[in-house]
């Protein structure tokens, strides 16, 4: 039967790829690569990057088949409204996604293949391949296992030096659109958050932000909204413009 990894390959730094990710890179034939870039740029930074990866760790011996990639072209994704119409134009990008993949899977990988998507950070925090690939199942027939990655998170804490929580505290992971619409009670790290919605915090708010996080381009601020939140919105916008894709991940931690 046809097998696939999902390996979590960290958050930019080759350093971050464990042990098990590389004994499942060298196990692997054909790599998938989707990205979510929104320009062409983007994804073909990304795709080096999983290479580059891929170079480092996969030995080569005599008399062990290479390995290849296979780049899948990224079906468009609608525009969002409200939060059910969001919920619906990404349930629907899923099961386009799903059917490219299983259509690739079909084709590229033979009968006991097995094949291999990277995953940037951990598979299991706010990324789709797990989701889609639960779908992809109802397609073709094929067995996987994860391997989990060092996340955004972690690096970010690292590199600022500082405790994920307070003592004995929660800490809430979300995004932009939730921070919104539901406010910052504590401590929450916001993801996917193309329009600094921290903005909307109250400037005593403590925030550690961080972008390109373990790869050359680390970006890094830190203090409080009222003090460095238009530095860190211009500094996004600079940086998003000069690379054409940004990833930024921060900690929010209320005054009260």
């Amino acid at each position: 039967m046809r097998r696939i990894h999902v390996i979590g390959i960290g958050a930019g730094d080759p350093d971050f790829v464990t042990a098990q990710a590389i004994s499942a890179l060298n196990d692997t034939q054909v790599f998938f690569a989707m990205d979510k870039g929104p320009r062409r740029g983007a994804t073909d930074e990304l795709v080096a990057v999983r290479k580059m990866i891929c170079d480092r760790f996969i030995r080569t011996e005599p008399g062990k088949p290479g390995y290849r990639f296979v780049e899948l072209i990224d079906p468009p994704r609608a525009a969002a409204g409200d939060a059910p119409g969001y919920r619906q134009v990404v349930a629907d990008w899923h099961a386009e996604r799903a059917r490219i993949w299983a259509a690739a899977i079909e084709t590229e990988l033979g009968p006991d293949g097995v094949g291999a998507f990277l995953a940037w950070g951990d598979p299991s925090l706010y990324d789709s391949t797990l989701r889609i690939l639960e779908m992809v199942g109802e397609h073709v027939e094929f067995t996987y296992d994860v391997i989990p990655g060092i996340t955004a998170i972690q690096v970010l804490t690292a590199r600022h030096r500082i405790p994920l929580n307070d003592v004995g505290e929660p800490v809430l992971i979300t995004t932009g659109r939730q921070l919104r619409e539901h406010g910052l009670t504590g401590s929450a790290v916001v993801m996917l958050d193309a329009d600094c919605a921290f903005q909307q915090c109250g400037p005593q708010t403590r925030i550690w932000w961080g972008a390109y996080l373990g790869t050359p381009d680390e970006l890094l601020y830190a203090g409080t909204v009222g003090d460095i939140g238009d530095e860190i919105v211009a500094a996004r916008a600079e940086a998003r413009a000069r690379h054409g894709w940004i990833m930024d991940t921060y900690l929010l931690r209320s005054a009260d």
